[in-house]
């Protein structure tokens, strides 16, 4: 069975920012890494949290996509039970945010619909953590023009809600206005540039996740990379990004990608599931310290160079 702490264990204490991933789901991605049952799942990956919990930074967050799969006509449990026993490993288990998939496939089935959404799981060390809320602000849309138009005596004071659940809204509060927080749901396409691996993240996944929980020079860990999404939208955010994964196909495909940066790739021999491979690369470089150039420079070429051509 795969194991990623190996090289985990090479990162030091608390020296992650953000971590954001999507393992190989229950019995799920065979042809590409083995699968793991459902019954095993919980058992496999503890180990992997064990060292995430470690590595990560007491304000740091850690973001899981993960999702039940149906199993003899009903939900698997799986994922309820990795929450719980993650918890009692140290994690918080701080808020749930869902992936709408616009663009998901369609199908029909005898007792159920489509799915259209996935679970983006949000834990943490702490109660108090690093959070950039600013940064994910969406415009107010133009239900603000009208409705703002002409304000009730209501809408000027807090107006509490009438059934007692200690909701309340100013109404007058939103006046010029322009942008406002978002929602814990995610309305995201399932495109993405890269096409190579069986499961890829569209790039404004992590791009969203990235902006609000890091600044520029924090550290983005992935430990099952796959096409290097995280790790390609974290370098484009000028933060710096560490990525293990497996297989030697993407290993190089990333490395590829991300050949005009510096980046932390580790890869491992062992394979997640019951297969085996003796897929190996002799393009090892975990363990050594390999850091983003700071990303101030970038900025400033860009615009010393916006400015020449004014």
């Amino acid at each position: 069975m795969g194991d990623c702490t190996k090289h985990l264990k090479t990162l030091k204490d608390n020296s992650v920012d953000l971590i954001i991933t999507s393992p190989p789901y229950a019995d799920q991605r065979k042809d590409t890494y083995g699968g793991i049952s459902t019954h095993e799942y919980v058992d496999w990956f503890l180990p992997i949290s064990k060292e995430l919990l470690r590595v990560l930074k007491p304000t740091g967050t850690f973001i899981l996509n993960i999702k039940e799969k149906v199993q003899n006509g009903e939900r698997s449990t799986y994922v309820m039970e990795l929450i719980l026993e993650m918890k009692k490993q140290g994690w918080l288990w701080t808020e749930e945010f869902i992936w709408h998939k616009k663009n998901s496939y369609p199908g029909k089935w005898p007792n159920r619909f489509r799915d259209a959404w996935e679970r983006l799981l949000q834990f943490n060390k702490n109660k108090k953590f690093n959070m950039y809320q600013e940064e994910v602000m969406i415009p107010t849309g133009d239900w603000a023009k009208s409705r703002l138009k002409k304000l009730s005596e209501t809408d000027k004071k807090r107006d509490n809600s009438k059934v007692k659940s200690g909701f309340g809204k100013n109404i007058s509060n939103w006046i010029d206005r322009e942008y406002a927080y978002p929602t814990n749901v995610l309305h995201l396409a399932t495109e993405c540039n890269n096409k190579s691996h069986s499961a890829a993240f569209p790039e404004s996944l992590p791009e969203w996740f990235i902006k609000l929980f890091t600044k520029e020079g924090d550290t983005v860990l992935d430990p099952f990379m796959g096409s290097g999404t995280t790790n390609i939208v974290a370098q484009r955010l000028y933060r710096n990004s560490i990525g293990i994964d497996i297989m030697p196909e993407y290993y190089n495909m990333v490395k590829s990608e991300l050949s005009q940066y510096k980046l932390l790739l580790c890869e491992q021999n062992a394979v997640y599931g019951n297969e085996n491979s003796n897929h190996q690369s002799g393009d090892n470089l975990c363990g050594t310290e390999y850091k983003q150039v700071p990303p101030k420079p970038y900025r400033q070429a860009k615009r010393a160079k916006t400015k020449n051509n004014t």
